[in-house]
């Protein structure tokens, strides 16, 4: 799905009707296999990222370092006090795909294994929302592939290489535009969905407590996820961000390319340099307190 920017995206969508449709043409075209089969590795992708929410939801046990677990199926049980039962819903359902990534459970990298939540928890509990059929709700994980297949392509898609906007940002972009068209919005508004998520992401950094994806990156797929709703909420009333999607993209890659390495997945800025997690990092073994006090 290698398109090279959104505006080519959305020229393909006008074509086919959809971004995921367009997504679906062009996949089929380089791959040289037929619109079906395409589909159907795609619903497969799917069904593994629904067996990871199901999974990290039944499952309350840590990971192996004791940081995280637990806390999606701690979300669920409880009853919705702010938001509503649909937003807790796509926000536990994140947790539970990052835990189980936490725990080396089977997910799907969207884009990576550190932003694996957002996707699925937003895009399972819209299609739900929405009474969206399976081919539906494929179209719109198509969808949001092409757009993380544009970012690659204009700047990246890792930590490494530009912090935690890159992945937990891109990952908030995917699924803001794929849950718009799942939601009945035109291209151009899932495009504006997916300006609105990025650009409330630019310059989050990367800075995992002891080099592992568990915190803050956990976390970072809750707010990812609501970020992503607000976005798509934003989007379906006719809001409008005024700068393109590409050049949001651009500017993230430029926000990367600037932030220093301590910054950049190393371990060593941002909330992995805090004390306490330089205490948790020098004691792997150490049970984690769920809470800590101020």
């Amino acid at each position: 799905m290698a398109y090279a920017s959104f505006r080519e995206l959305l020229a393909a969508a006008h074509k086919h009707g959809t971004l995921g449709r367009a997504a679906l043409a062009r996949e089929a075209e380089e791959t040289g296999t037929s619109p079906a089969a395409v589909m159907e590795r795609m619903g497969a992708s799917l069904a593994v990222m629904e067996g990871a929410i199901a999974e990290g939801l039944a499952d309350t046990s840590r990971s192996r370092s004791g940081l995280v677990g637990g806390d999606a199926a701690l979300l669920v049980s409880a009853t919705p006090r702010v938001v509503d039962a649909a937003t807790r819903d796509a926000i536990a359902a994140a947790i539970a795909v990052a835990e189980v990534n936490a725990r080396m459970g089977r997910i799907v990298a969207a884009p990576t294994g550190g932003a694996s939540g957002v996707v699925p928890g937003v895009l399972t509990v819209v299609a739900r929302r929405v009474e969206a059929d399976r081919d539906e709700t494929v179209l719109a994980l198509l969808a949001a592939a092409a757009l993380g297949g544009v970012i690659a392509a204009r700047a990246f898609l890792s930590g490494a290489a530009g912090g935690c906007q890159a992945e937990i940002g891109s990952a908030a972009a995917m699924a803001a535009l794929g849950a718009t068209e799942l939601a009945g919005g035109p291209p151009r508004a899932a495009g504006n969905a997916a300006a609105f998520a990025l650009q409330g992401q630019l310059g989050l950094v990367c800075d995992p407590v002891g080099g592992l994806v568990e915190v803050p990156c956990v976390a970072r797929n809750a707010t990812g996820t609501a970020v992503a709703l607000v976005a798509v909420e934003l989007a379906l009333a006719g809001a409008c961000f005024p700068i393109p999607l590409d050049e949001v993209v651009d500017a993230m890659s430029h926000v990367g390319r600037s932030l220093p390495p301590s910054l950049r997945e190393t371990a060593v800025g941002g909330l992995a340099g805090t004390p306490t997690a330089r205490a948790l990092a020098a004691q792997p073994d150490r049970p984690a307190d769920r809470c800590t006090e101020a």
